[in-house]
């Protein structure tokens, strides 16, 4: 069983830049497919981005791209999330998410992932 541990949330002001970070643990990082989340008040738990075991596919949400990047390190056992030109409407919890599925696409629905992880907060002040 996979243990995921986030970090790297926080403030942070309008246009600026954060990188979570997920750290994983009890299984082979590079069997996985990774994704992140996010859920803010009030409103449902919203995909953000992908990437395949490799790392060499990456999907990600109309409303983060250009935005945001993922990408993982198989040596660290850990996936980020780069987080640029930040705004207040991004104001969420994250979370990151691995789906055991041998699958060549990294999925967008949070039905498709097996493990999770608490999540950080990231608040964006205008």
């Amino acid at each position: 069983q996979v243990q995921l541990v986030e970090s790297g949330g926080g403030l942070v002001q309008a246009g600026g830049s954060l990188r979570l970070s997920c750290a994983a643990s009890g299984g082979t990082f590079s069997n996985y497919a990774m994704g992140w989340f996010r859920q803010a008040p009030g409103k449902d738990r919203e995909f953000v981005a992908a990437c395949s075991r490799s790392g060499g596919i990456t999907v990600s949400a109309d409303s983060v791209k250009g935005r945001f990047i993922i990408s993982r390190d198989n040596a660290k056992n850990t996936v980020y999330l780069h987080m640029n030109s930040l705004k207040p409407e991004d104001t969420a919890v994250f979370s990151c998410a691995a789906d055991s599925r041998w699958v060549s696409q990294p999925a967008s629905s949070g039905l498709e992932y097996h493990y999770w992880g608490q999540g950080p907060q990231v608040t964006v002040s205008s």
